[in-house]
């Protein structure tokens, strides 16, 4: 194992359509998408395609067909699955448009069964998303013990974000949660330092990231231009980047925080250039070209 991550898995079904159908009214989509999806999970899905072999993931599967599909798309990206069971499969229906995208779930998180006890032996990074609270306390306290990176995408106040944050070197959350604690960027960043994270950070869609390195200096850190015509579907986006932050980490972990996110936002440029999570996938190959086209200097 070289990097374990841990979420809730969705099947996501992404519709691009002119306009959503009400009451007894009919539309057709333009287009569509079927895909893995969760946060930490797309994470996972990002960093396997560009790491490579030793990439795992802790999270909810249910046997049902669903279930079975999403276990095809792990092995596609020699992704290893650790279950934790469910009696039915999580569905997310998302709709983009114009730069924003309405979600819709159906989520199963009554898990049958306590979470798996793993061997982390050779694990150099782990990444939560706050789903599976007892797992993600449980697993950051013994990375931290153990001197594993511990990284976090705050998409949302959680019962135990607080307590978990205690644990976490690489806290990057998202506007949702500032909203949800009554701070403003600047305001979540001195929280995140307070709670001890060592890389601190605060997405903000077109306008990139604001955020703290190694040496506790603030900066922003801009997205890439992409051309608005160009933009297809924003969901997910995050996600590939804390995947690809995560692989650019396992390839080179002396290397400053601020090439990692460098690698990253040149990642979610590609995601938003397509439909759905696993057609946003970058290589190694889209990420050189996406900074090539959009370089900011």
């Amino acid at each position: 194992m070289r990097a374990l991550f841990i979420g809730q898995s969705y099947i996501d079904v992404t519709m691009l359509a002119d306009a959503m159908p009400t009451g007894d009214d009919k539309s057709v989509a333009r287009d569509y998408a079927v895909s893995f999806g969760g946060n930490a999970v797309t994470a996972g899905f990002a960093c396997a395609k560009l790491a490579g072999e030793g990439v795992e993931l802790l999270t909810s599967l249910a046997d049902d067909w669903l279930g079975h599909m999403f276990l095809d798309m792990a092995r596609r990206y020699g992704l290893t699955i650790h279950p934790r069971r469910v009696a039915r499969s999580s569905l997310s229906f998302i709709t983009p448009r114009e730069g924003k995208r309405a979600i819709l779930r159906a989520r199963d998180d009554a898990y049958l069964d306590t979470f798996p006890s793993l061997d982390l032996d050779g694990c150099r990074a782990l990444h939560l998303d706050g789903h599976q609270a007892d797992a993600a306390i449980h697993y950051a306290r013994l990375c931290r013990e153990r001197g594993v990176l511990t990284s976090l995408d705050g998409g949302g106040l959680r019962e135990n974000t607080h307590d978990l944050l205690g644990f976490i070197d690489v806290a990057i959350v998202a506007e949702r949660l500032c909203e949800q604690m009554n701070l403003d960027a600047a305001g979540m960043l001195a929280y995140l330092k307070s709670r001890g994270c060592m890389i601190g950070g605060v997405t903000e869609g077109a306008r990139g990231m604001l955020w703290y390195d190694e040496t506790s200096a603030v900066s922003r850190l801009p997205a890439l231009p992409v051309p608005g015509d160009l933009i297809i579907d924003t969901s997910g986006a995050g996600d590939v980047f804390h995947g690809a932050y995560l692989a650019s980490f396992l390839a080179q972990p002396s290397a400053p925080w601020a090439a990692h996110f460098d690698f990253a936002r040149a990642a979610s440029a590609y995601k938003i250039q397509h439909l759905g999570n696993e057609a946003g996938l970058p290589s190694q190959a889209d990420i050189a070209r996406m900074r090539a086209l959009y370089a900011t200097g």
